[in-house]
């Protein structure tokens, strides 16, 4: 079975190995030991009730659980820019208007904004190219809803997710080339691994003081405002599944759009059920299946199983319910999967 789990101390090895596969504007999720060991301590610190509001951070991987291999990762951020600034644009419109002369324009702003402060939010999503099959994703993906879900008062409000804007074949960034780098005066991946690594004064302090007329960029530039990776374009697609919208925010480094919605509007939130376990061999037709998690924060596990809750209960085949460390009548959070099949 593939799960995913809490990040635990023994996985540094399989975590450097697996950031290596990344691209670039990934970051949060960087080759880097160092970052990674204490990203760990910190989800561990996390789970254990020790964290300070402004640290605070949950780290899960995806592991197959036949072979131990580590095959992606995935966080959530309980609130962001307590401590450090969290930036972003702000693209608004402005008219400019004269009677005397009949002319009339409209134009797009990007404004230095922080108002996604204290917002929860959802990050470093990476899937191994190796295990990117159908349904994967959506696992890794919506395993982070299904712990929201579960231990929804450790969570603020609303929730956003920056998602990687648009690189040019040969890894660049357009909208990089025209905006951040006349104003930082380095390359994008030094400023990418030094926004990652929470040394953000520089933004402060170079970053472009009054807003920027989108219009009057490069139409290359222009093109890619708000547009997702295309390697990311699947989870943009699985996050606005579960309710999460572009409301007009954009990253500052690459223009990537930042979806947002109020945690309680979440599909896995207002739809999953916690129910009993019955261990057993699932009779479910095929096809039908579900996402069912345990209910433990410090051993948190989610995957897909066969089936769905019937009688006021998920049954769940011995070696599933091993994978996810459940036993007989322990309680677990479930919500069915809508495949193509159910619709038709």
């Amino acid at each position: 079975m593939i799960v995913v789990r809490a990040v635990k101390t023994e996985d540094l090895d399989a975590l450097v190995s697996l950031a290596q596969e990344t691209g670039p504007g990934l970051t949060t999720f960087k080759p880097d030991r160092d970052a990674l060991a204490a990203r760990i301590g910190r989800a561990r610190k996390t789970m254990e009730g020790r964290a300070a509001p402004h640290e605070a951070g949950y780290f899960f991987v995806m592991e197959d659980t036949a072979t131990r291999d580590v095959a992606g990762v995935c966080g959530i951020e309980v609130q962001v820019g307590l401590e450090q600034p969290f930036y972003n644009y702000r693209v608004s419109t402005v008219v400019h208007a004269s009677q005397e002369l009949g002319v009339w324009t409209k134009m797009s702003l990007l404004n230095i904004s922080h108002d996604l402060t204290g917002y929860a939010e959802v990050c470093s999503l990476f899937l191994s190219p190796r295990y990117r099959a159908h349904g994967v994703g959506g696992l890794l993906s919506r395993s982070r809803f299904m712990f929201m879900a579960q231990f929804r008062d450790q969570f603020p409000e609303r929730l956003c997710a920056e998602l990687r804007g648009h690189f040019d074949a040969d890894g660049t960034s357009p909208f990089w080339r025209a905006v951040g780098s006349h104003f930082y005066q380095i390359d994008f991946n030094a400023a990418d691994y030094l926004s990652a690594h929470g040394r953000k004064s520089f933004l402060a302090e170079l970053m472009p003081r009054y807003p920027v007329y989108a219009d009057l960029l490069p139409q290359e530039a222009r093109d890619v405002i708000g547009h997702t990776h295309r390697d990311t374009a699947p989870a943009r697609k699985m996050l606005e599944a579960e309710g999460l919208r572009y409301q007009n925010h954009v990253d500052i480094f690459d223009a990537g759009p930042v979806l947002e919605c109020h945690i309680n509007d979440l599909r896995t939130v207002r739809e999953s059920v916690v129910v009993p376990v019955v261990i057993g061999e699932t009779l479910a037709p095929e096809g039908v299946r579900s996402l069912v998690s345990n209910t433990s924060m410090a051993g948190f596990r989610v995957g897909v199983a066969a089936g769905t809750v019937e009688g006021g209960s998920m049954m769940l085949s011995a070696v599933d319910a091993a994978a996810l460390d459940v036993r007989e009548g322990d309680a677990v959070r479930v919500l069915a999967l809508v495949t193509k099949q159910n619709k038709d």
